[in-house]
């Protein structure tokens, strides 16, 4: 079953008992404030050929990143996390072995882009890394429409469930953004709930995860 809420993380765990979920994957905001003018950058050097900085709405989401209770909860209720941007939020982490790297740069030089992005995770075993071109025409290339500033692609998610769940085991994501890991789990088979504040965003996330999972396979 799929459930996604138009609703505070905080407010959603707090009804939970312990480990309710067996694994967590979350990508809070980085507190780098990249919603704040309504665009993922600002440069209109990039503003060439085709490809344009895209427009999303102006908001505050991503002025801060989440205090130290929302890192005791997320390991509350989950056995197993997966939080992105680990990075940006070491003193609220423990230290591990077990970094995660999603390697996105493909062939766009860009400098106004990170070429990888970072994930703590608690889950054994050596680190791993996702090369998934994702920068210029990666993401055109997979056929997505980003609809979130931090929207992430269907494919990573998909290798991240393999990789790091099981079989029956239910998925938590504590900020849905565009709904790439609920499409994910969706054709995965598993249970997934996922969380998401802003109305605007949650809307479109539902919208898109009703128009990919009407097609028959997207993998």
């Amino acid at each position: 079953m799929i459930e996604l809420l138009n609703i505070d993380c905080m407010e959603y765990m707090a009804g939970l008992p312990d480990k309710a979920f067996d694994l967590a994957i979350v990508d809070p905001p980085y507190g780098l404030g990249i919603a704040s003018n309504g665009k993922l950058h600002n440069n209109s050097s990039y503003d060439k050929g085709f490809v344009k900085n895209k427009d999303y709405k102006p908001t505050n989401w991503d002025n801060a990143i989440p205090d130290q209770n929302y890192f005791i909860e997320l390991q509350r209720v989950s056995k197993k996390q997966i939080i992105w941007g680990g990075n940006f939020f070491i003193d609220h982490l423990t230290s591990q072995r077990s970094f995660i790297v999603w390697y996105k740069k493909g062939k766009d030089k860009n400098p106004n882009f990170s070429p990888a992005e970072l994930a703590w995770t608690n889950c054994s075993g050596l680190p791993k890394v996702y090369f998934i071109d994702w920068i210029g025409f990666g993401y055109i290339n997979t056929g997505e429409e980003k609809i979130h500033p931090c929207h992430k692609p269907i494919k990573l998610y998909k290798s991240l469930l393999q990789d790091y769940a099981k079989p029956g085991d239910k998925i938590l994501d504590t900020h849905l953004g565009s709904g790439s890991s609920a499409i994910a789990a969706h054709y995965a088979g598993f249970d997934f709930v996922g969380c998401e504040l802003d109305k605007d965003y949650y809307d479109a996330a539902c919208k898109r995860f009703k128009e990919q999972t009407a097609q028959q396979s997207l993998f």
